[in-house]
């Protein structure tokens, strides 16, 4: 059986009332709100922000980052 609430002062309220027994086993899951925009990525939008913020750094970086950081051979 489903269950809808909302989290208010960090606690699940169900929306209606219901008959669970106490201790009862839940699982929760988010459901994306729509004025949050469901396509929303946090990591995605950092990353945009970030994008091409960084001048002058070698073409092969992601790929030989401990070469630059640390000195080891380049792959």
């Amino acid at each position: 059986m489903t269950y809808k609430g909302r989290v208010r002062n960090g606690a699940v309220v169900l929306d209606k009332p219901s008959d669970l027994p106490e201790g009862a086993e839940v699982e929760v899951h988010l459901v994306p709100s729509k004025a949050d925009g469901a396509e929303s990525n946090p990591l995605r939008e950092l990353h945009r922000k970030y994008s091409g913020a960084l001048k002058g750094l070698p073409r092969d970086l992601a790929r030989n980052h401990d070469h630059y950081a640390h000195g080891a051979p380049k792959r």
